[in-house]
């Protein structure tokens, strides 16, 4: 039987993407991958031995997560795929209604700039004025959000509206094809508008430069018949996700990492929403970000394409779609994957007992369990400047660095130990507790969640944690010492 490693967990499996194993249960399988895996045992479980909530296992393309799944005897072709958060049907009605499709019109120029539609039988003259009847919200200009903005805006989506707060930088270009380097310091949502303006000066584009939160969503979102999550972060996917239930708007969702995406539809037709899937995303620090791990430059136009297509196909009325699917892509193996989602009657969102009934700004940290609360013993913070007053001291201490090998790769810091946040507990004895430990990761995030690990594990030695990690240091230390990069 063999078992498929999500990109995102493959760094506790032995960078994996495939295992092979004899056992023919759920249950014989996992004690099987954290025998042979032990790091792994701490990314599938809680404390409590229980499956972690943003962690999904399928057989095929149903959810086996229910631990009552868990001792059904399987075939030996089955095939078993771990799948954390990162976040189809029959053909269906158009979301956008016959009246207000009946009231577009297409002039001469629609005709010709649109030919290759009105060819379709599906699409036609009908399905064109649908397509120019639709008000689309598009969170998030970035790798995702650049081709899709740019295929609406293409199809000839009458009404799109973006929402970034954020500006073009260097690192952007790369991935980011709606902006060039002339864009460059430039808000992401100008450099859109430029673009779908070159497009088509037709389409109403409207430009919301500001960050999602609880107080603004539900405006920004009303009245439109779409919201496609373009966003890079757990709590801007969770805050669209409640608003579009809430406003029973449908959600078009997708997320990549490295060469790994998915793409799904979110709370159409009485259908799942996200926290159905994940009630709750993953401690940060167990699995990176796109941000910190990277992806390579194809993939958000591959999967940002697809939500595109998806997008086209609701407002149209057309095909079989996500709703209730999930589609998986790995670029670097090629091969693809349909899973199917259910709706959880549980869920406090969409569930028969809803206990979420407004949109509610949370603070991630303290959704993930990192904030510190009055009973706990405060994570110590040290500065860029005094780390690096005292390493030009040579003060005695330990600077343990918990970053991912390719994060090391590019910059690499000096006389550091290396221990992934897994190897911890269990390599604790490498550190003298008569020194100060200093543990670094890119952004300050994970070295926090490893000096918990530690406390946990019963170290009693002093710990500090450098306070916006390596890329709060790179421009005090790393500009004038090459040697280091």
């Amino acid at each position: 039987m063999k078992v498929y490693i999500s990109a995102t967990l493959r760094n506790y499996f032995g960078k994996n993407h495939v295992i092979e194993t004899a056992e023919d249960n759920i249950r014989s399988v996992l004690k099987f991958l954290t025998d042979e895996y032990p790091d792994a045992k701490q990314i599938l479980f809680d404390e409590n031995e229980k499956i972690r909530s943003f962690i999904r296992i399928y057989v095929g393309s149903d959810d086996h997560t229910a631990s009552d799944m868990w001792y059904k005897k399987l075939a030996e072709e089955d095939e078993i795929l771990i799948l954390p958060a990162i976040a189809g049907g029959a053909p269906s009605d158009s979301i956008i209604n016959d009246k207000r499709m009946k009231a577009q019109t297409l002039d001469d120029n629609d005709i010709k700039r649109f030919e290759k539609h009105l060819l379709l039988k599906e699409i036609s003259v009908k399905g064109q004025k649908r397509i120019k009847a639709a008000r689309v919200v598009v969170c998030g200009a970035g790798s995702l959000g650049s081709s899709v903005i740019q295929y609406l805006a293409a199809a000839g989506v009458g009404t799109i509206k973006v929402v970034d707060d954020k500006d073009v930088a260097l690192a952007d270009v790369s991935s980011q094809v709606l902006h060039s380097s002339r864009d460059v310091n430039r808000p992401k949502v100008a450099s859109a508008k430029d673009k779908v303006r070159n497009i088509n000066k037709n389409i109403e584009f409207e430009a919301e430069s500001v960050k999602l939160d609880s107080e603004n969503i539900e405006e920004i979102f009303d009245g439109y018949d779409l919201v496609i999550d373009c966003t890079d972060n757990y709590k801007a996917r969770y805050l669209i996700n409640d608003a579009c239930a809430l406003l029973d708007i449908p959600l078009v969702f997708a997320s990549i990492y490295q060469y790994e995406g998915r793409v799904g539809i979110f709370n159409h037709n009485g259908g799942p929403c996200l926290r159905c899937v994940y009630p709750e995303p993953p401690v940060p620090g167990l699995v990176p970000t796109c941000a910190e791990g990277g992806t390579i430059s194809p993939l958000a136009g591959i999967v940002g394409s697809i939500q595109a297509n998806e997008a086209l196909k609701l407002i149209i009325g057309i095909g079989d779609h996500l709703d209730g699917k999930l589609l998986t892509v790995d670029s670097l193996y090629l091969n693809s994957r349909i899973l199917n989602v259910k709706k959880n009657s549980k869920c406090p969102l969409c569930g028969l007992s809803k206990t979420i009934v407004s949109v509610e700004d949370f603070d991630y940290e303290e959704f993930c369990g990192l904030k510190e609360s009055d009973n706990e013993v405060p994570v110590e913070g040290i500065t860029p400047e005094e780390l690096t007053r005292r390493m030009d001291n040579n003060d005695p201490m330990t600077i343990i660095d918990v970053r991912e090998p390719h994060e090391r790769a590019i910059m690499r810091f000096p006389n550091a130990i290396i221990i992934p946040i897994g190897q911890l507990a269990r390599r604790m004895k490498e550190l003298n507790p008569e020194v100060d430990t200093i543990f670094i990761c890119k952004s300050g995030k994970r070295s926090i969640l490893a000096i918990n690990t530690l406390r946990e594990a019963g170290y009693e030695g002093p710990m500090y944690n450098l306070k916006g990690g390596i890329d709060a240091m790179k421009d005090i230390v790393f500009s004038h010492e090459g040697a280091w990069l």
